[in-house]
């Protein structure tokens, strides 16, 4: 693959080289099913993630910041292209990368950077973006996290892509990090509010926690080496959390990510509220490394927003919802006050795994659903059909549980988001399966033995070759 610099921007690289200026390092912690309102920086109340925290206070927490998918492996290979996952080739779960996308990774590597890549990869295959790729260690996959800090070449700039197995089903507790007593959780108002759901939140908060820990390790780390001040960490998530109507799904908890990035004395602490989207990720990384971005990202970069928290460079974001277990095929719009949804196979019930009854959460839904005891809210996963069109403002409703479509009131809000979206499926090549992946499984866990991935979304057009990006600022 041929190196895709700008002839300037490889010039200005091995000038500064040459002057003896260090490259930046960057670390990208990325969890595994963490909703964004799952730390502590962000407002939980019970939570303990003191350096997560500590991360928020000296870099900029993103409070808008929104993944392209709420499915593992289609929102990491969103994530390494910079791209939509309709335009990745691999929009739906388990499916591999093709190995003519754009990896950012392999720019910085290309570009001097040792690249290495720690943990759960969930993209196929991406070896020629890293110099080392390990599988991890410990029920984290984090245990040789910091010794690949100290193995490190030490006469180049690093990029290290640490994934998580946290907080990903089946637990495992540890004791190293907090664990949590069902009495103090405090259940969202979509599950119900019984001792199964709250020993499986208890349980998955403590694995939240953990990825706290393994960040305390990873900054010690750092700073025993005197190099904190010189790498640029980012922390985030692939996903929501495993929990009904959260992963899988294209609500906040479900499709906003934590985002926190810092690098003491290179980044102006504070809270950004611009919106950005993880396919910026990519783009501000290469910026911040001097490099310039490449024409099949379809992300932008918010660089400057690290210099300036209340700058902003997008104002629209999109998500898609592909398959994940279940058939689906749905996509998202926020920007403004607002987060359209379009349905468009409303005939089917949104379902993912982890709303199945063979999962803590999901079985008190389905037992309290047989036995009629459930709120209209904690029903969201029977609805069938859906409703083709979903309106939710943020401000005044952050569980999206009043469904504004069809009022008056909001008419012309509505048709804004139809605009915008529609303009993107035109440009990024969006399309509806004619004969979609289907179900891969019963609701109650019985494989299909027949199952056969179907047409992806995206392949009708051609979109994993269309470099348009779709709307980013609203005229």
């Amino acid at each position: 693959m041929t190196l895709r610099l700008s002839l300037f921007s490889a010039f200005i690289f091995m000038l500064s080289s040459a002057a003896g200026d260090e490259q930046p390092n960057f670390i990208l912690f990325i969890t595994d099913d963490v909703s964004w309102d799952d730390l502590g920086c962000y407002g939980n109340d019970f939570v303990k993630t003191p350096h997560l925290d500590a991360l928020a206070e000296r870099g900029v927490r993103f409070d808008q910041a929104y993944l392209t998918i709420s499915s593992c492996s289609p929102s990491r290979c969103s994530l390494i292209t910079s791209r939509y996952p309709h335009n990745t080739g691999a929009p739906e779960l388990h499916t591999d990368l093709p190995k003519d996308q754009f990896c950012f990774p392999e720019a910085l590597r290309e570009a001097g950077y040792y690249s290495v890549l720690s943990g759960k990869n969930h993209m196929g295959k991406v070896e020629r973006a890293f110099d080392v790729i390990s599988k991890g260690k410990g029920a984290s996959k984090a245990d040789d996290w910091v010794k690949l800090l100290k193995d490190r070449p030490r006469d180049r700039p690093f990029f290290a892509w640490f994934a998580s197995a946290d907080a990903h089903r089946d637990w495992q507790v540890d004791d190293r990090s907090p664990v949590y007593s069902p009495e103090e959780i405090e259940v969202p108002p979509y599950l119900f509010d019984g001792p199964e759901t709250r020993e499986d939140l208890a349980q998955y908060y403590h694995e939240v926690s953990r990825t706290d820990t393994i960040l305390g390790d990873l900054v010690e780390e750092l700073r025993r080496q005197g190099i904190e001040e010189n790498t640029y960490i980012l922390y985030m998530a692939d996903n929501g959390r495993p929990f009904p109507r959260a992963k899988a799904r294209l609500y906040d908890s479900g499709i906003k990510t934590p985002l926190l990035f810092a690098c003491p004395g290179k980044i102006d602490p504070g809270v950004s509220a611009s919106i950005v989207s993880t396919i910026d990720i990519g783009p501000t990384l290469l910026e911040l490394a001097g490099l310039e971005p490449d024409p099949m990202m379809q992300g932008v970069s918010f660089a400057p927003v690290l210099k300036n928290p209340t700058a902003a460079t997008r104002e629209v974001a999109f998500a898609e919802q592909n398959w994940h277990v279940f058939a689906a095929h749905a996509r998202m719009v926020r920007s403004g006050d607002f987060l359209y949804i379009r349905n468009n196979r409303p005939e089917l019930q949104a379902l993912s795994m982890e709303s199945d009854p063979t999962f803590p959460a999901g079985a008190e839904l389905w037992e309290q659903e047989a036995a009629g005891k459930l709120s209209p809210h904690q029903r969201d996963i029977f609805r069938k059909p859906r409703p083709a069109e979903e309106l939710y403002q943020i401000s005044e409703d952050p569980h999206q549980l009043a469904n504004l479509a069809g009022q008056g009131a909001f008419a012309e809000v509505i048709a804004q988001k139809r605009r915008l979206l529609d303009e993107w499926t035109k440009e990024t090549g969006d399309t509806i399966p004619e004969s979609p992946t289907p179900d891969r499984q019963t609701i109650e866990g019985v494989r299909d033995p027949k199952f056969a991935v179907g047409e992806l979304p995206g392949a009708a057009s051609g979109a994993a070759q269309i470099l348009e990006r779709g709307p980013v600022m609203i005229d």
